[in-house]
């Protein structure tokens, strides 16, 4: 039973801190989960990969939360989504590929090393608007989609920290790209977390209550908690600094990277 407590919780702290940050659930609930499922010793071999499918499928439905309130107020480029979303399915579904090749605790590694990054970004560098100017190609549309789905998939997250960035770069206003990497979060998570369930239907020694890499409980504790709590954070963030509050999420993230990246080595 507790072990339902500690998904409500870390879906509770997600929702919390995507709403305060304005970043995802994803970077919290991977690392989350992975020290959920150590600590109640799921097979070593299976942890990430069990923590990245089962944060991907949460994230269809905050997504779907979260593109649906920014396109009441106008904020989904929707014929920008379109050239980005098939890029995105399939570097989803090859990024899960690619994940269920790596060894789990190099996995871990990895994914540390990418909380670290946007830890970095968030304390040293901001999105440019860069308006006026023309959208790239659709090749450019794609290929990026395309990149972003693939990374997205192996580190169990939306997207949002690379996909804002892109869409600044494209010109588009700053809640705009907000509103449409929200909207881009949605295939995203589909073809990702469908990609972990497909690819982990043929490992054995699999915990109860799993389609393949796709915790069935972990994902509805979860997906209930945050999408309540992330209007309390939505709030909290109208209050609160808005550096105070991206100095506190960089300083969680250099904590949780920092951990799975050792911990991925064998350092602790």
């Amino acid at each position: 039973m507790m072990l339902y407590v500690w998904f409500v919780i870390a879906g509770a702290f997600a929702g919390v801190s995507a709403g305060l940050f304005g970043v995802g659930g994803g970077m919290i609930i991977v690392p989350a989960l992975v020290w959920i499922f150590a600590a109640y010793n799921f097979p070593p071999e299976v942890v990430t990969h069990l923590a990245i499918g089962t944060s991907l499928a949460t994230i269809v439905v905050t997504s779907i939360s979260s593109l649906t309130a920014h396109n009441k107020r106008g904020g989904v480029r929707w014929e920008v989504w379109r050239k980005m979303a098939l890029g995105l399915v399939i570097g989803s579904l090859v990024g899960a590929g690619i994940a269920d090749m790596i060894d789990g605790k190099v996995l871990q590694a990895i994914i540390g090393v990418g909380a670290l990054l946007v830890a970095l970004k968030m304390f040293f560098f901001s999105n440019k608007e860069q308006l006026g100017k023309p959208l790239p190609s659709v090749g450019v549309q794609f290929g990026a989609g395309t990149g972003i789905g693939m990374a997205s998939s192996i580190f169990g997250i939306g997207g949002g920290s690379l996909t804002v960035p892109f869409l600044n770069w494209a010109g588009l206003p700053m809640k705009q790209s907000v509103g449409t990497s929200a909207a881009c979060g949605l295939p995203i998570a589909l073809a990702g977390a469908a990609g972990f369930a497909w690819f982990g239907q043929d490992v054995v020694n699999m915990p109860e209550g799993t389609i393949g890499f796709v915790h069935i409980t972990g994902f509805l504790c979860i997906s209930v908690a945050s999408f309540a709590m992330a209007k309390v954070g939505a709030k909290l963030a109208h209050i609160l600094p808005a550096l105070t509050l991206k100095r506190a999420f960089g300083i969680l993230l250099l904590f949780a990277g920092g951990q799975l990246l050792l911990s991925g080595i064998g350092i602790i």
